[in-house]
């Protein structure tokens, strides 16, 4: 390995395990701490690009090119009680900002995906309340930061619909390094200008470590087993809504809403206070 590719690896496996370390610092319960009810994991849009495929497979990717990503939920009650048998579906983008199953994608909304069904499948709980997807890591496109929908059914029923976020520095590193991520102009929003990340919150930030040939991103889901969710399946443009690759049909891509240069790392790059 080269001096260049080893200060590479170091950098990249150093910027994990500080977002580890402050997501198991942050996450740590007080021993003393009298049990409370977890808070459940916010709604999100569902955005105008679900499909139910009927594929129960763990493995999405499809042959997909991309950087290898293992997504790994844990569905739990507020009680912290693992939930079997509930189904998630998960999808997301492909490495250029592409949905399957949809015509009017990439920057210029030229190509179509029409029947196919890449980075989209479904599966069910374990006894632990546990899924886990193989996959790639997702790309960008315009209005929108890194982003992996999911979806919680019991049976019929929709009890949760949102998105998590990954690390805008780990994105950022990516796509910069990575060909077949690059492309000719700058992610233009970052979690931080985010309109669905910044009201979700929290909750929906995922953690994400580097294991041996991939990467691997987990999430704990709290539900409530009895809700039923209202699904909002095509907002509007704007902030909070969710906006299809290079803008609505008859809209113009958006304008760069994210900082360039030193206030983009410092965007990117946690900050103390």
């Amino acid at each position: 390995m080269t001096q260049a590719r080893k200060l590479q690896a170091i950098g990249r496996r150093g910027l994990l395990a500080a977002i580890g370390a402050a997501g198991l610092s942050a996450a740590a319960p007080s021993v003393d701490a009298a049990p409370r009810a977890l808070p459940l994991t916010a709604q999100a849009t569902e955005g105008p690009y679900y499909i139910d495929v009927a594929k129960l497979r763990s493995d999405i990717t499809e042959g997909l090119e991309g950087v290898p990503l293992e997504v790994r939920f844990a569905v739990l009650d507020q009680a912290g009680k693992p939930l079997r048998g509930l189904r998630v579906d998960l999808w997301h983008c492909d490495a250029q900002g592409r949905y399957s199953g949809f015509g009017g994608q990439g920057d210029d909304r030229t190509l179509s995906f029409e029947g196919k069904t890449f980075l989209r499948g479904s599966q069910h709980t374990d006894r632990e309340g546990a899924v886990a997807f193989a996959t790639v890591y997702p790309g960008w496109y315009a209005g929108r930061t890194t982003h992996i929908h999911f979806k919680v059914l019991k049976g019929a029923r929709t009890a949760l619909t949102s998105q998590f976020f990954l690390p805008d520095a780990l994105s950022e590193y990516l796509y910069a390094k990575v060909p077949g991520y690059r492309r000719a102009r700058l992610r233009d929003t970052l979690n931080s200008t985010d309109g669905i990340a910044l009201k979700a919150g929290a909750t929906v930030i995922g953690a994400v470590r580097e294991e041996r040939q991939r990467y691997v991103a987990t999430l704990t889901l709290v539900v409530d087993p009895a809700s039923s969710h209202a699904e909002e399946r095509l907002p509007g443009p704007g902030p909070g809504g969710e906006r299809p690759p290079g803008g609505m049909l008859g809209e113009p891509p958006q304008p760069p809403l994210a900082p360039e240069g030193a206030a983009r790392t410092r965007a990117v790059v946690p900050q103390r206070a």
